[in-house]
């Protein structure tokens, strides 16, 4: 079992930490657990399945596959700590709360938690299907408050706690037909500020992350589901160097850039940075 304590190892400084890491298989979430793990934490990473998600059909999200959760639990381990993965579903508070005890029983209490799982859905408000409304929001929003409710005591008990939140530069602008979108991520700033000031007496920080264009598994679906709508005639690879070519730095985000920042976020040297709204867009908006 991790010892959670505060490690001395320059190179390393997370060494001796455990951390949960909600939609971890892959996209942002994969790259925030190998982020932590390569500065020394011990990782546990859950994903919604492939198999298990075909009620959600007409989100626009990567479904990871068995293959795909495991896969990216041994590059983990590559990083020489211990990491555990499984099926989780962040709409049910049995499946993380089975998570988080399998995290505490195997690795250690959690010191960190990034909160990553979520959906997209191209839908403008009138016509609106309500039941998709709520489940974005369950997903992105509630599956957010679940998660945190989950850690937090245990963190303001030992005092010490890292807690990052994928937002979106989609909190702060509008778009056309992504209202659910929009809101959800909205709402996380808010979650994420009252979080932060919860945590604040307790050594206990809470930070969102508001990228915009990230190159994930996540991003080719909705651009695939814009070709599907007719929305564009243009394929997900031509949409991608489109958009890059809107953005200042002439190129979207990758993965991996977020990851690092988040690793930031966690270490000891961060802690007076609580309540901010981070953002990673490369100086776009969007």
């Amino acid at each position: 079992m991790a010892k959670a304590t505060a490690s001395m190892n320059t190179k390393r400084p997370l060494e001796g930490r455990v951390a949960l890491i909600t939609g971890g298989a892959s996209g942002q979430g994969r790259a925030i657990a190998l982020a932590l793990a390569e500065v020394g934490a011990s990782v546990a990473i859950g994903s919604r399945l492939k198999p298990k998600a075909r009620r959600d059909d007409g989100m626009d999200t990567h479904w990871p596959g068995a293959d795909e959760l495991e896969a990216t639990r041994r590059e983990i381990e590559a990083h020489g700590v211990t990491a555990i993965a499984d099926d989780l579903d962040v709409r049910a508070t049995e499946s993380i709360d089975r998570l988080v005890k399998r995290t505490e029983a195997e690795l250690g209490p959690i010191d960190i938690l990034a909160s990553v799982a979520g959906v997209g859905l191209i839908q403008t408000v009138a016509g609106h299907p309500e039941d998709k409304w709520v489940d974005l929001i369950d997903i992105n929003l509630t599956g957010a408050f679940r998660a945190v409710r989950a850690v937090l005591p245990g963190m303001i008990e030992r005092k010490w706690g890292r807690i990052v939140i994928i937002a979106s530069t989609a909190a702060t602008i509008g778009e056309r037909a992504s209202a659910a979108y929009c809101a959800s991520k909205a709402g996380l700033l808010g979650l994420m500020r009252c979080v932060a000031l919860e945590g604040a007496p307790h050594g206990v920080t809470c930070n969102a992350i508001s990228p915009g264009y990230v190159r994930t598994g996540m991003l080719m679906a909705t651009l695939r589901r814009e070709l599907e709508l007719g929305i564009t005639a243009k394929t997900a690879e031509a949409r991608i160097a489109e958009i890059a070519e809107t953005y200042p730095q002439k190129r979207i985000i990758e993965p991996e850039e977020i990851g690092t920042v988040a690793a930031f976020l966690c270490r000891e040297e961060a802690k007076g940075i609580t309540m901010e709204n981070i953002t990673v867009a490369g100086g776009s908006l969007w």
